[in-house]
């Protein structure tokens, strides 16, 4: 199911011709990759940066179904435990090198590899057996039934010729993607820019666009006068610059932009390693202290929803029946109390044998909706006498310093939903180290236990009842405040067409987004 979306678009769609291909796009982001090797990396920006550089075998279109992509078709066995990939002809490396069944089994080998430092290795570890019989036929065998095993094969396809026997660590991979997508690297300043070129032997044909810039701006003011100005052509908007500065005959005349419910949620996550936030009281006191309706208006303009699990709200998997924490100070204060937190000195702040309740908030430079709620829970939380102390740190050093580490008190951040359900990367207790998603080292047997059945199940009633148990142990626990869904907001300029909304957002088949002629910005020079 996909929730309703608002669109705001001008004129019908038209179709781009042969004089109609070259020009360039400027994409506005906030944060810089820290690698362009995808699996071993687990934030945004690297994958944004890369993706258009890799396939995988499947993909998703835009209604959210797997289909082919450098699989031309593929097979799943009566008892559901062998996909058998027949691979496209004729694709070739962006060095040229062709890529091969023994390019999608040496993938495999590198994400089960336990010297890969790669968050995402439990997917293919599932596998008994792979195996490449011919150039074109790649074929998986699991220990037993795996709902999503069809998903994990959206795995971007890396050159084997250039990471076999190699440190993936040291790999000039890292700092110069070579894949088989619609785009090859061209250059990387860090901190500043990316730059992508068309690849003209890609296997659906020459992207219309001759290339993709991502240009690096920390600040979303800054971003958005750089999109005013020209300098951006792409960016996702800020509830405030979609409610109010671009409501303006300038940007309706030259820009387009577009609201729908985003695949992607926020929260407030608790270092579970921390005793001050073990008592699961405490977490939930803190749920029912922070009004998330207030941050939905204050900080979203209304552009979202409250969020009460890792599920958007609507959508086939989410489980509306589960416990709510509704803003209620009085009950916050309860628990806290029955946690053995009171205000034994009279100082305003409550304390606990000698130790007053105060913690370190920390989000990422930025993203100013996250520093704005940052602020309105440190404003709530005092009023029940916890004191917080906000830390806003660079992209970067955020992940590589702090998060991956483990080096926090509590974030304010946000996951993306994907389409399949699977919750077990980031919230099975296995998943708990450095460089592992369940980055709050959240750990609960029955909800293991029921990630473990939901992934082999294909029985989609079945597995769904398994989920909404686990939002329901979720709840309860509350190893999160869920905070909020946001709406989506991009804004891209009005010269680009091709852009067709779909349940999948805008950009499914960017490689058919193109430009007039006479209107082509940002020309390729070779």
């Amino acid at each position: 199911m996909f929730l309703a979306a608002v669109w705001l678009v001008a004129g019908p769609v038209s179709a781009a011709t042969a004089a109609d291909t070259g020009g360039g796009i400027i994409i506005g982001t906030i944060g810089d990759a820290t690698s362009m090797i995808p699996m071993i990396t687990s934030d945004s920006a690297s994958h944004e940066m890369s993706g258009y550089c890799y396939n995988g075998l499947l993909k998703y279109d835009r209604d959210l179904k797997l289909v082919g992509d450098l699989a031309q078709s593929w097979e799943v066995s009566p008892d559901g435990l062998t996909i058998t990939f027949h691979l496209r002809r004729g694709v070739v490396f962006h060095d040229g090198k062709p890529y091969t069944s023994a390019d999608a089994l040496f993938n495999y080998r590198f994400m089960v590899n336990p010297k890969t430092p790669t968050a995402y290795s439990g997917d293919y570890l599932q596998v008994a057996k792979a195996e490449a019989p011919d150039p074109y036929t790649f074929r998986v065998t699991y220990k037993e039934p795996y709902a999503p095993g069809l998903a994990s094969w959206t795995l971007p396809q890396m050159p084997a010729h250039l990471l076999r026997g190699v440190d993936v660590r040291k790999s000039p991979l890292n700092r110069h993607p070579i894949g088989t997508g619609p785009y090859r690297f061209k250059s990387w300043r860090p901190g500043a820019q990316v730059v992508l070129t068309y690849f003209d032997r890609y296997f659906r044909g020459r992207p219309y666009l001759d290339q993709v810039i991502y240009r690096v701006i920390p600040d979303m003011a800054t971003l958005f006068l750089e999109l005013r100005s020209g300098g951006v052509d792409w960016m996702g908007l800020t509830a405030l610059q979609y409610r109010r500065q671009t409501n303006t005959p300038f940007f309706k005349r030259h820009y387009r932009k577009y609201r729908y419910p985003s695949s992607s949620y926020t929260y407030l996550g608790y270092n579970l390693r921390d005793p001050r936030f073990q008592d699961k009281r405490v977490r939930q006191a803190l749920s029912y202290a922070i009004d998330k309706k207030e941050i939905i208006k204050g900080v979203l303009l209304g552009l979202g929803q409250v969020a009460t699990g890792p599920y958007k709200p609507g959508t086939e998997w989410y489980n509306p029946k589960v416990r709510r924490y509704p803003y209620d100070p009085a009950r916050a204060r309860e628990l806290l109390k029955a946690a053995g937190w009171s205000d034994h000195d009279g100082d305003g702040w409550l304390d606990k044998e000698g130790r007053r309740f105060e913690f370190v908030l920390m989000t990422n430079q930025g993203n100013q909706a996250r520093t704005n709620t940052a602020v309105i829970i440190q404003h709530r939380l005092a009023k029940i006498g916890v004191k917080v102390d906000i830390r806003v740190i660079e992209w970067s050093a955020f992940v590589t310093e702090f998060i991956n580490k483990g080096r926090f008190e509590a974030i304010v951040l946000g996951w993306t939903i994907p389409p399949d359900p699977d919750l077990f990367d980031v919230w099975h207790s296995s998943n708990i180290g450095p460089g592992k998603l369940n980055m709050t080292a959240y750990r609960n047997p029955e909800l293991d236990r029921l990630l473990e059945r939901a992934r082999r199940t294909f029985d989609p009633a079945r597995r769904k009842a398994y989920l909404d148990r686990v939002q329901v142990i979720m709840a309860e626990d509350q190893p999160y405040t869920f905070l909020y869904v946001p709406d989506a907001l991009p804004v891209v300029h009005a010269r680009f067409k091709g852009i067709v909304p779909a349940p999948a957002g805008i950009s499914y088949d960017f490689i058919r987004w193109w430009v007039p002629k006479a209107l082509q910005r940002h020309s390729l020079t070779r």
